[in-house]
């Protein structure tokens, strides 16, 4: 899939999602969108959530905000670029069959941050990994990098982020 198809197709799988969990969604179209992709409502509480799609295992997510600062300072800018509430959710594609659905993930802004900035054994990254072991010769030598568990799209999850940062 083209980074396009990508984006369009994650879109729509984070919009089922929350459609399937019985939640009201809208979808934003077009280009110079807000902060969110879609908005999901559970009753009077609202949810904007921002949409990143992937299908290599990672999510690049500073690399704009690299540039003359260490990767700490640039994890720093990204997330003073976001509206602590809205929350993200991840969708990754790679090795997944036609007929699956992607892997899909919900975190916060603050939650992304500490787990980028723990990435390669502290040091930090400008990509997000789902998993990701680093090799003999980088600076996270020997450490695993992964998405947690507690992030996974559940409808608990899903609920636990209504609770946290509905408006």
């Amino acid at each position: 899939m083209t980074s396009w198809h990508v984006g369009v197709a994650a879109e729509a799988f984070v919009a089922a999602q929350f459609a399937r969990f019985r939640y009201d969604v809208s979808v934003q179209y077009g280009a110079n969108q807000p902060e969110y992709d879609l908005i999901a409502v559970s009753g009077d509480k609202m949810l904007k959530i921002s949409v990143k799609g992937s299908q290599d295992g990672g999510w690049g997510l500073t690399q704009s905000y690299k540039k003359g600062c260490d990767y700490h300072e640039a994890i720093q800018k990204w997330l003073d670029s976001h509206h602590r509430k809205t929350i993200f959710c991840l969708a990754q594609f790679q090795e997944t069959a036609d007929n699956e659905m992607p892997r899909m993930y919900l975190a916060s802004p603050d939650e992304i941050a500490e787990v980028m900035n723990a990435s390669a054994g502290g040091r930090g990254d400008t990509i997000l990994y789902e998993y990701h072991k680093w090799g003999p010769r980088a600076a996270g030598s020997g450490t695993i990098d992964r998405i947690p568990d507690k992030w996974k799209f559940t409808a608990e999850r899903a609920q636990y982020m209504f609770e946290t940062y509905g408006q």
